[in-house]
């Protein structure tokens, strides 16, 4: 026995002498976890693989390696014209086109996994990375529904990885402040708080398109779909447009709502929200008709989250395709609300207080006491701001979880967790509203039972307890032999 662990312990030596040796001579990069806990690689970069390299992905991509502690070495994407540019940045990163493959054949190479593709894929490829022992980034919203993002969330711990989602606001100045002002008591107990978007600024509320037979070249959609039913190609739903429709993406909530929510979440210490409720907007397709498209997001929706906070009834109002609250009566005719399409808006028993997308320039209201209200810098800011938010992933990835060194980041999962699901309750009351049975009294008619009503929401264990059908948009049903 002790001659087999002698053994194995001289092989190991030698392969890493090996190893070492290849990476000193340009032709290997030793990945992070084959040295070991605490230990640096030669060349003491965290090695990056990106799954969905253009639009955004391309950018998270340039940020982690302008960090100047990063490397890309793996790249993957669908879809060959999204993919050029990032392919020929990094021309030495090995090229894929299914992720698993990729995963697969360089696991042992990549330390960190950036994930970048429409919602539907966020947690299958995130949990695939994780269970590997990769740290990851996703974009937001980090899960397409509820049940996705609770399981990330533990996954995160269990695998014992660094996490972080990709809304950079959370790295951000501007939270910091509202927070500084209300810790002081500035504007007092806060029960309300708006946030509005003038998103969607793509088509929703609208019939599924006809096919089109001409698959793009480079695009392969069966792959695109992934875990979801397979259909017939659609023009014009890549690069960008997949975001209306719920089998894909998650709206204008999931586009803008963890960029704008974040700052009464972090702000209010908002948990699991009790109860949901929603109006939405219906067009009108020819005279007398109202389009119905559950398939579709909304044109524009308002939605009411209402929280318990520490005993306190806290309201939560997202406002989306262009629809605002009235305007603060502090707030002078002629000044910007918000930055005029989007706003956070937090209603004290004191004062109130506002800010842009991304929690970015906030002003108390009205403005002349940002002029006269000072408060001491009580908490961190990051270097670098909303910038930093990539490079702190970064570092913190190099730490490694748990060690002495690791930094806490912005928006690791225990906190873009529980955001997320906040949003995605949003969604969750909108597809409820447009839940349709027969008419009891006309079997040529509908009735519509989850209008009209509030949601009652027990958080703990992720169950509607009112309206049963609502718990189908809980958690999907992967197709295509896809699973976490």
């Amino acid at each position: 026995m002790k001659k087999k662990l002698n053994n194995a312990a001289d092989n190991s030596r030698r392969n890493f002498l090996r190893n070492a040796a290849l990476a000193a001579t340009g032709f290997y990069i030793v990945p992070r976890h084959v040295l070991g806990k605490g230990f640096i690689a030669p060349s003491d970069k965290l090695n990056v693989a990106g799954v969905g390299i253009g639009g955004k992905g391309e950018s998270d991509l340039w940020n982690f390696y302008q960090s100047g502690k990063a490397n890309i070495v793996g790249l993957c994407d669908v879809d060959d014209r999204m993919a050029k540019t990032s392919r020929s940045r990094y021309p030495k990163a090995a090229y894929f086109h299914d992720y698993r493959e990729m995963l697969d054949k360089m696991g042992k190479s990549i330390d960190a996994v950036s994930v970048s593709t429409p919602d539907h894929m966020h947690a299958v490829i995130a949990m695939a990375a994780m269970q590997m022992g990769k740290h990851v980034y996703v974009q937001k919203p980090m899960a397409h529904d509820i049940y996705e993002a609770r399981v990330m969330t533990k996954a995160a711990h269990q695998y014992k990885v660094v996490t972080q989602m990709g809304n950079q606001g959370a790295s951000g100045d501007g939270v910091r402040q509202l927070r500084e002002w209300y810790n002081a008591g500035v504007i007092g107990e806060v029960d309300t708080v708006y946030c509005f978007t003038d998103r969607p600024v793509w088509p929703q509320g609208i019939a599924w398109p006809n096919p089109d037979p001409n698959i793009p070249a480079g695009l392969d959609w069966k792959l695109w779909q992934g875990n979801t039913a397979l259909r017939d190609y659609v023009d014009g739903l890549l690069p960008f447009n997949w975001r209306g429709w719920w089998e894909y993406g998650t709206g204008a909530l999931g586009d803008m709502g963890c960029h704008l929510m974040e700052a009464p979440f972090r702000v209010l210490g908002l948990g699991y929200p009790t109860a949901a409720e929603c109006s939405v907007a219906t067009q009108y397709t020819k005279p007398w008709t109202r389009s119905f498209h559950p398939e579709s997001g909304p044109i524009a929706s308002h939605i009411t989250l209402t929280f318990n906070v520490n005993g306190r009834t806290v309201k939560l109002h997202w406002m989306d395709g262009g629809i605002q609250p009235d305007r603060p009566e502090e707030l002078g005719s002629n000044e910007l609300f918000g930055d005029g399409g989007n706003a956070i808006l937090f209603v004290g028993s004191k004062g109130k207080m506002m800010a842009s997308t991304y929690a970015e320039n906030p002003r108390l209201l009205p403005l002349s006491r940002n002029q006269e209200v000072h408060v001491p810098q009580t908490l961190a800011r990051v270097p670098g701001s909303a910038n930093g938010h990539y490079a702190a992933w970064v570092e913190a990835c190099i730490a490694g979880y748990g060690s002495k060194e690791q930094k806490e980041l912005s928006s690791n999962f225990d906190l873009a967790g529980p955001l997320t699901e906040i949003v995605l309750m949003g969604n969750l009351a909108i597809r409820s509203y447009n839940v349709q049975e027969p008419n009891p009294k006309n079997p040529k008619s509908f009735i519509y039972p989850g209008r009209n009503i509030q949601l009652q929401w027990d958080g703990a264990n992720m169950r509607i307890t009112n309206f049963e059908p609502a718990n189908a948009f809980v958690k999907r049903t992967y197709q295509n032999g896809y699973s976490l």
